[in-house]
């Protein structure tokens, strides 16, 4: 079995207006970077848009509608300061969404080991009942659910190395022990969340990592923090939220990872993977702004997914 990678061209059409972060060409610079040939084993996959039965798993129905109520026609309109809505927005969100639960329907189905979803607008800020952070729909939290509630899986793990806490996600698992979240983020800094001791229901594990930590902090929350976790935890499927922004080129933080963190980090995921379920795993775009830092990252993360999918062929 090879990776699958789920994209869809309307996701380039979330137009977040001119001098935004969160933009088209980060998108692009991945694509680009995944159509040359080492990735020649690669098998994409149109996203197909999520269903209003996969959005309410985590989102209120009030909320997907007043989202869609503000898609403007032409121009742009701002859910916030940071969250900008284009004429593409709504599809957008909802092929990013359809791609995860999509690709968790594919590995939980054999047809891969493992599976990468290259989309925006990202997901992990977006709270049940509100969009903030460049995000509409929480694209992980719900391609987890979907997973608990279509394939009956009954522990479901995230691990989400974006250099910004996922608030979102934390709000929609942190009652629901069948959830774990793990999260390493810079402290301090947007969206302001992710202490230590905000641990829901014992199944959330922040680890908020102070200005300048790079590879040695990285390797030592993993021993100390993460791998015990998720070998506790047991999961079924493992998913990603895989923010590159956590680079040291990054303008929007300051941690020092590199690439080489990148690929190191996703081997030890993948390898817990393989004990714990089989090497099920969903690995999800989120952040990452510098767009040479980004492809580059993107590169060794897949490159990892894939070796590790043909090892479990």
């Amino acid at each position: 079995m090879t990776t699958l990678l789920y994209t869809h061209p309307v996701c380039l059409e979330h137009d977040t207006g001119f001098g935004h972060p969160e933009c088209p060409a980060r998108l692009t610079a991945i694509l680009n970077a995944l159509r040359s040939a080492p990735f020649a084993a690669l098998k994409w996959h149109d996203a197909p848009p999520a269903t209003v039965e996969q959005l309410t798993r985590i989102h209120t129905p009030a909320y997907i509608d007043r989202v869609f109520a503000r898609v403007p026609k032409q121009g742009h309109h701002a859910l916030d300061g940071d969250t900008i809505l284009s004429s593409q927005s709504g599809e957008a969100a909802l092929r990013a969404a359809g791609a995860v639960c999509a690709a968790v329907d594919a590995v939980l189905g054999q047809e891969a080991s493992n599976a990468f979803c290259a989309i925006r607008p990202p997901g992990h800020h977006a709270e049940p009942n509100q969009a903030m952070g460049f995000c509409l729909f929480n694209n992980v939290a719900l391609g987890a659910a979907h997973a608990r509630a279509v394939h009956g899986l009954e522990r479901v793990a995230v691990i989400d190395f974006d250099v910004h806490h996922g608030n979102g996600t934390q709000a929609a698992f942190e009652h629901d022990p069948g959830y774990l979240y793990i999260s390493t983020h810079q402290a301090y800094i947007y969206p302001g969340t992710g202490r230590r001791d905000e641990v829901g229901v014992g199944n959330i594990v922040n680890i908020p990592l102070l200005a300048g930590s790079g590879s040695a902090d990285l390797r030592h929350v993993w021993r100390q923090d993460i791998e015990p976790a998720l070998r506790e935890f047991r999961p079924q499927l493992i998913l990603i939220s895989a923010g590159f922004d956590a680079h040291y080129l990054d303008p929007l933080a300051e941690l020092d990872f590199n690439e080489g963190d990148y690929a190191w980090l996703t081997q030890q995921i993948l390898a817990v993977a393989a004990e714990s379920c089989e090497g099920r795993v969903v690995s999800v775009l989120e952040g990452g702004y510098n767009l040479p830092a980004l492809a580059a990252s993107a590169v060794v993360h897949v490159e990892a997914l894939m070796s590790h999918a043909e090892i479990g062929a």
